[in-house]
């Protein structure tokens, strides 16, 4: 039988004004998003007319639709590669550049995005001017971009993860006659999938949200969603712009929900 816990009063009353100071701001532009005024400080009835107008936006819908296939490319190679450093960093003990490889993988979560996104400039400029590869920076160069930071975050996921998995599981496929690729694939890769989901939307995210890197490694007929936002926000809010972030929001959530299903099947089956 389980004892519910009564919060104290104090608790109860942080915790209503700290979710108010996040929440609040979201939950007022949703609102605002059916608002039928330009101004959007003024509420001048409900109206549906700025969706409408969002899907006639060929900047706004081009811009966003570069934006999910750089956050989708990125965040699978992010996970691919994040993966097979987390095994290593935990399967094969302390190797020689074992420390490189960490701080390597760790920098990115530490380096301003100012001097990440510079560097990589630099280095597609030079590697252009030396092999002429790229040609030209865009789609490509962002993703690799973003691979580059996104890969720290899914190591830390997946590395943490892979600390837990009972190992006497793997070695008993092992003696059995398993061998390693098929114990990865059957065994390890299982148990490890809630962290490998987690870690891929936490990579989607932060490139889908990206401004600064994306600055500097974008080219002509590159510019992605929040390039255009900060753009026109910078002119004024347009109410466009409220309606895109509610659809955002509403994609966001189902995506939490999901993964939030997904890790408790996950741990039930553990």
């Amino acid at each position: 039988m389980t004892r519910k816990v009564k919060l104290p009063g104090f608790v109860f009353t942080a915790m209503f004004f700290g979710y108010a100071f996040l929440y609040s701001p979201i939950v007022s532009l949703v609102i605002y998003s059916f608002n039928s005024s330009k101004l959007v400080t003024v509420w001048g009835g409900f109206s549906t007319k700025w969706y409408v107008e969002l899907f006639h936006n060929d900047a706004l819908i081009n811009a966003a639709w570069q934006s999910l296939k750089v956050a989708s490319l990125s965040a699978t190679c992010a996970v691919i590669l994040g993966t097979l450093a987390s095994v290593a960093l935990v399967r094969f003990g302390n190797f020689f550049g074992r420390s490189l490889m960490q701080g390597v993988l760790t920098a990115p979560l530490v380096m301003p995005e100012v001097l990440l996104g510079l560097t990589m400039l630099m280095l597609f400029v030079s590697m252009d001017q030396l092999i002429g590869w790229p040609d030209a920076r865009g789609l490509l160069t962002i993703s690799i971009a973003h691979i580059t930071f996104a890969v720290a975050y899914v190591v830390v996921i997946v590395q943490s993860r892979l600390k837990t998995v009972d190992r006497s599981l793997e070695e008993a496929a092992l003696d059995l006659g398993a061998r390693p690729a098929k114990v990865f694939f059957v065994i390890t890769l299982p148990l490890i999938a809630p962290a490998l989901l987690s870690g891929w939307l936490l990579a989607f995210t932060l490139s889908l949200d990206d401004l600064v890197i994306a600055s500097f490694t974008s080219g002509p007929g590159s510019t992605t969603l929040p390039m255009v936002v900060f753009s026109s926000v910078r002119l004024g809010v347009n109410p466009q712009i409220n309606a895109l972030a509610s659809i955002l929001l509403l994609v966001v959530v189902i995506c939490v929900v999901l993964v939030g299903k997904a890790v408790k099947s996950g741990e039930r089956k553990n």
